[in-house]
């Protein structure tokens, strides 16, 4: 007898592999009725996750590779708790490489597409160029970025422009005009993580938009990390005319800006208010006013467009997904005082 797969579950109940999938994980994302078709569905095949039967019954690798720059990144982490989620359930088996250096990223990009040790390949914030978009689709591969953006592969992106604009607005309607951006280096981004830029982008439009003057002595750039956050948060509290308000380009980032805060003795929000960017599960506990990216979502929906890829026919259209962000207002927000010191 024939194993039953989710693609034997997905065409029994007139619905895609990745809507399966978030029935499989319960999802909310899945209506009453569709949820009932798939469930009966499964009943009726007697259908359960195998990816050692799925081996043998479809001759397949059963095997996902995750290409991931800096995986230990709380963002990072998040995505792939989407991605692993859904691959389970789906009975695929997630390989996991992590890139810290250009000549790792390059690597994995050409040696990991080959059709008979993969069934799909998720790409994670490394946009490709022209040049290696090419051989992917060449090697049969399916492929999907998450957190990057080529028009000729799938895509699953946030609107960070938009997040960045939302977040300097927010400081805005509060009051505040000497508003600083903390965030990594332009000038030396050799993964070319494109946020970087959008969201540097999205400050830069939210002080046009306001006719607020932009000034490059409140533009701080450095390394990616909590300490040099706090390096940069001290040398904007030294200036003669210190901001009222910080954005972070993460959560990460503003972590070290309040502890700078802290040591420096300024209250937080009454003489300095901060907001990150991210919304990672620390950003509570601290009380983070921030703005919330749907990582988990992503790194899922990501898995579920690749599950879709793998079992739909060549040609059909490339698909680009951009989530929306949310603003979270905590208790590092406030107007501003008459001044910072």
């Amino acid at each position: 007898m024939a194993t039953v797969t989710i693609r034997d579950v997905a065409k029994r109940a007139g619905v895609g592999i990745g809507t399966v999938s978030r029935v499989l994980n319960d999802s909310p994302l899945v209506s009453d009725e569709t949820r009932q078709r798939v469930q009966q569905a499964i009943e009726a095949l007697d259908y359960s996750p195998s990816s050692v039967a799925r081996r043998l019954s479809r001759g397949r690798s059963m095997a996902i590779a995750v290409i991931a720059p800096f995986f230990v990144r709380r963002s990072y982490i998040e995505r792939l708790r989407g991605i692993e989620n859904v691959l389970a359930a789906s009975g695929y088996d997630l390989i996991l490489y992590n890139v810290e250096t250009i000549a790792r990223r390059d690597a994995c990009l050409q040696s990991l597409p080959r059709g008979e040790r993969l069934d799909g390949l998720l790409v994670l914030s490394l946009a490709p160029t022209d040049s290696e978009v090419n051989r992917l689709l060449r090697s049969d591969v399916p492929t999907v970025l998450v957190d990057a953006f080529h028009e000729a592969l799938p895509t699953i992106t946030v609107d960070d422009v938009a997040g960045a604009r939302t977040a300097v607005q927010h400081l805005i309607d509060l009051g505040h005009e000497r508003i600083a951006y903390i965030g990594e280096n332009l000038d030396d981004n050799p993964f070319n993580f494109q946020p970087m830029i959008d969201r540097y982008r999205g400050y830069r439009d939210a002080l046009a938009a306001a006719d607020i003057p932009f000034r490059p002595q409140y533009h701080c750039q450095g390394k990616y990390g909590w300490r040099e956050a706090h390096r940069m948060a001290q040398s904007l509290f030294a200036l003669d005319e210190p901001p009222t308000a910080i954005f972070a380009y993460s959560d990460t980032l503003a972590f070290g800006v309040l502890e700078a805060a802290q040591h420096s003795a300024l209250s937080v929000p009454s003489q300095l208010s901060v907001i990150g960017f991210d919304d990672v599960e620390i950003a509570q506990y601290f009380q983070l006013t921030t703005v919330r990216q749907p990582l988990y979502e992503s790194g899922a929906r990501g898995a579920e467009l690749l599950l879709e890829q793998i079992d739909s026919d060549a040609g059909r259209p490339v698909q680009h997904v951009v989530l929306p962000t949310e603003l979270v207002v905590r208790r590092t927000t406030a107007p501003p005082a008459e001044s910072l010191l």
